[in-house]
């Protein structure tokens, strides 16, 4: 799927599509629960109540720089605590490139935050090692976000995903870290989004007088615009995670603003009573 803002355009490449299996994630959001909000049917759950969502990296082309925004979960990974996200091996860079996007022609790989599933095609398995995926890529990360990871990857499923998927960008040279405000360019800038993880970032896109913005993590899945108190069980602090919600989208509900989430397509926001509801887009 792709959309434009102004002169800049976002296309979605999926890793992996999900129809239900997300209690984990979302405990409180029960089938009768998510019935009660028909305005997620049918682009976001299943009319019996089950959460659609989705694994994806999204290229953001501007006039100056091709992006990739977070990476998934990789090939060839172990220690991860989910089985299926262990020794995949999936075709998502043959896809990348059937798009028009060749590994080589990305300049910039700029990850939201640091976990499992935002990191895992940093870096691919060449002769046992691990190395770049993106060879002509600079990689930037979040100063915050990779410290806190580098200092508190303690478990052992924490400690593999730092080890394999972002410590090699690091030690190869191709590593920026930003501040959570950090301009990256014209076009695209960095909002502080923490609660999710300690230092995660949502982007902001602009572009001719239009707005985009991918969210990240801040909501799993737009049920949690209804919801903002319906806190994800990876949210490391799970009341800031609600409050930056809050936040964020009354921030951008009742504008013109794309919005795509990091498991979630693309919609508008708007305001809902006491919070809101997210209307998509085709």
């Amino acid at each position: 799927m792709q959309w434009k803002v102004g002169r800049v355009k976002i296309t979605k490449v999926v890793e992996l599509e999900t129809v239900g299996s997300t209690r984990f994630i979302l405990p409180l959001a029960d089938h009768a629960e998510i019935q009660k909000l028909p305005w997620l049917m049918p682009h976001f759950a299943t009319e019996e109540g089950r959460l659609k969502m989705s694994i994806h990296s999204l290229v953001v082309e501007t006039p100056t720089r091709r992006i990739v925004v977070d990476t998934g979960l990789g090939n060839d990974k172990q220690g991860r605590n989910v089985p299926t996200w262990n020794n995949r091996t999936t075709p998502f860079l043959e896809i990348m490139a059937a798009a028009g996007f060749a590994p080589d022609s990305i300049d910039t790989v700029l990850c939201t935050h640091l976990h499992v599933d935002h990191v895992g095609w940093n870096t691919k398995l060449v002769d046992g090692r691990w190395v770049p995926t993106f060879a002509n890529a600079r990689y930037v990360f979040g100063k915050t976000e990779y410290e806190h990871w580098r200092d508190h990857s303690t478990e052992p499923d924490k400690a593999a995903v730092f080890n394999d998927s972002v410590q090699p960008i690091v030690e190869a040279g191709k590593a920026d870290l930003i501040a959570s405000d950090h301009r990256l360019s014209d076009e695209i800038s960095m909002i502080p989004t923490p609660g999710h993880s300690p230092g995660h970032m949502s982007i902001l896109i602009q572009s001719d007088g239009e707005q985009g913005l991918l969210t990240g993590d801040v909501a799993h899945h737009p049920c949690q615009m209804a919801h903002l108190d319906w806190s994800s069980t990876a949210d490391s602090d799970q009341a800031r995670s609600a409050e930056t919600r809050r936040e964020l989208f009354g921030r951008f509900a009742g504008t013109p603003t794309l919005v795509i989430g990091g498991h979630f397509s693309a919609g508008h926001i708007q305001r809902d009573g006491d919070a809101f509801r997210f209307v998509a887009l085709g």
